[in-house]
């Protein structure tokens, strides 16, 4: 009979020489562990992943607690800007003054049907009580007294736009018309921004809720001057931005700084606690 080969045999006689020889690489050791983050730990263990604006610097910025454009409410020109760019003013003071000789003159008009329709009234009245004229004349000139005294009150309101004051005190930021110019009504006139308090808005990451809370103090670098101010906590969002899970926060600077203004910007200096 012919002889057969026993090849399983001779693998196991070459794979044994192999290993003789030292030509087989000890196993490679396991990879180690890597997080959904890509955060990689030692032994495998995933790292702690926090949120990607916790890693970064956060930055605020100065904005007034109060702040708003005053517009025209009538067209007129311009007669005075008696507060200029960048000054103070209180509140009540005239910050806009036009030339309402128009205006004027028609409040004098309706003075006057006033005085004329109140006169006729009463002469209906008397002549009623002599029954000289009948109840539709009199209630006629009754009714034409109120109209009158209708327009003057329109007149008196239109009169008094005539001059614009300060709704709170603070500065004017930008001065959008100037002195004999004509505008119309709705036109925007000035910006004004009450700079006695001074607020921080920025978001700080949604994991810090367990420990921020209105009041609580802190620090914020301002670039411009260079400088550390102390601040305060107002308030926070209402709601969490699930993607970048942040919460927008705003805080005050505490005390008074007439370096500071606003629109300058800065890095909010916040350790968390131990354990946060």
């Amino acid at each position: 009979m012919p002889r057969k080969f026993v090849w399983p045999l001779v693998l196991v006689v070459w794979s044994g020489a192999c290993v003789a020889q030292g030509q087989i690489a000890a196993p490679a050791r396991a990879a180690p562990a890597i997080s959904a983050q890509g955060a990689v730990s030692a032994g495998g263990a995933a790292a702690p992943v926090r949120p990607a604006l916790e890693r970064l610097e956060i930055r605020a910025q100065l904005t007034p607690r109060r702040y708003t454009t005053i517009a025209a409410e009538i067209g007129a020109k311009v007669a005075s800007l008696p507060v200029p760019e960048g000054g103070a003013f209180r509140a009540g003071q005239a910050l806009v003054s036009f030339d309402c000789a128009v205006q004027r003159a028609q409040a004098d008009r309706a003075q006057a049907e006033l005085e004329a329709a109140s006169q006729t009234l009463q002469a209906n009245q008397r002549m009623q009580v002599l029954n000289a004229i009948g109840q539709l004349e009199l209630d006629l000139s009754r009714s034409a007294e109120n109209k009158a005294r209708a327009e003057l009150h329109a007149q008196t309101a239109m009169l008094a736009k005539c001059e614009v004051s300060a709704p709170f005190a603070g500065r004017v930021a930008e001065q959008r018309v100037r002195e004999q110019q004509f505008v119309q009504a709705g036109q925007p006139l000035l910006d004004i921004l009450d700079d006695s308090v001074l607020e921080l808005e920025f978001l700080v990451p949604s994991v810090w809720l367990r420990w921020i809370k209105p009041g609580g103090a802190f620090e914020v670098h301002i670039d411009e001057t260079r400088r550390t101010y102390p601040a305060r906590f107002i308030r926070l969002g209402a709601r969490v931005d699930p993607v970048s899970q942040s919460v927008k926060a705003v805080a005050a600077i505490h005390g008074r700084f007439p370096e500071l203004m606003a629109g300058m910007s800065g890095r909010v200096l916040i350790t968390p606690p131990s354990g946060q």
